[in-house]
């Protein structure tokens, strides 16, 4: 077995590899958790309040 062989090998084995991924994002079963995701920027769950999570020079201060 030379290096070329193993290439074919490596090939064939990323071709089958995107061909699963292929198959599965198109599948029925994975529809569902995809068009989810794809609403979540329009959901109106409760917003975190302005400056919320941000961090002053004066907040950062110790003592």
């Amino acid at each position: 077995m030379d290096i070329n062989d193993a290439r074919v090998v490596l090939t064939v084995l990323a071709l089958v590899c995107f061909l699963g991924i292929t198959i599965w994002a198109y599948s029925g079963r994975a529809r569902k958790g995809f068009d989810e995701a794809a609403l979540l920027p329009f959901s109106e769950d409760e917003l975190p309040a302005p400056g919320a999570g941000r961090q002053t020079k004066e907040g950062n201060k110790n003592g």
